[in-house]
């Protein structure tokens, strides 16, 4: 069962991870950086990851495919916790076994940060100005574009 406790899309000042009136948000969107190729050559870049749960951090330890490849571990994981890939709800193992490796690198990047940090900003530094900033990693522009 998943609940969603707000399923409002962010405003305002809610970088913290919290929604209006200080509501949680639990799910969050973003953008793949490149992209998963489904069987039909259609490629889905926009999806939602909700928050984990324990119980998501626990089952996969006893995945054998786990047991066998700690390496796995991420794979299963990331797979619990997308509930939509473009126009793909079921997310399995499959879909993210294949995945570019730079969109599995920013997904788990992404889990970490709405799961740890409680946001999708990031704080940056322009490498020509030094200028520090922060850019949202949930969707919407790519880095380096207005």
């Amino acid at each position: 069962m998943r609940r969603t406790i707000t399923a409002s899309a962010p405003t305002g000042t809610e970088a913290d991870g919290s929604g209006p009136a200080g509501t949680l948000r639990t799910e969050f969107p973003f953008e793949l950086p490149r992209g998963y190729v489904d069987g039909s050559g259609t490629v889905h870049r926009d999806g939602v990851m909700r928050l984990a749960t324990a119980r998501d951090e626990l089952v996969p330890l006893r995945d054998d495919r786990v047991r066998e490849n700690s390496a796995y571990l991420s794979v299963v994981l990331i797979s619990r916790v997308i509930v939509r890939l473009g126009t793909i709800e079921d997310v399995h193992p499959g879909v993210v076994e294949d995945l570019f490796a730079s969109d599995l690198a920013f997904l788990q990047d992404f889990y970490r940060r709405i799961n740890a940090e409680g946001h999708t900003r990031a704080a940056v530094t322009c490498p020509s100005c030094r200028e520090n900033f922060a850019v949202d990693l949930s969707g919407g522009g790519r880095l380096g574009e207005s």
